[in-house]
């Protein structure tokens, strides 16, 4: 998934606003938890936006799908979906195996295709 994050400061506010719901009044005993997440969300758009999705809502309802473990990366990146060749997915990390196939680390992971 690609994200472009158009409006900081509204992200970090919409967490921030999400924070104060979840921690309650400050100075309670998660006091510091609360302090901890909320310099998390100003300082980093990816730990706003993580702070506000749940990745079981995004899977949670499709048939055929358990979700069984996430996880959250973020890398700022320069993004032209008009560019064929900007996300070539075979290409991940341009090793090949003795065949001369382009392979990953974990063995055969990857994009299904059709075809």
């Amino acid at each position: 998934m690609v994200l472009e994050i158009t409006d900081p400061d509204a992200l970090s506010g919409t967490a921030l606003e999400s924070i104060a719901v979840e921690y309650g009044e400050p100075g309670g005993e998660s006091a510091e938890q609360r302090m901890l997440a909320e310099d998390a969300v100003r300082e980093d758009g990816a730990e706003a936006l993580a702070s506000l999705v749940d990745p079981f809502d995004l899977v949670g309802e499709v048939p055929g799908v358990e979700l069984t473990q996430a996880s959250w990366s973020s890398e700022i990146v320069d993004y032209d979906p008009d560019d064929p060749d900007a996300w070539d997915l075979d290409d991940e990390d341009g090793e090949e195996d003795e065949e001369g196939e382009e392979d990953d680390e974990e063995g055969g992971g990857g994009v299904p295709h059709n075809g």
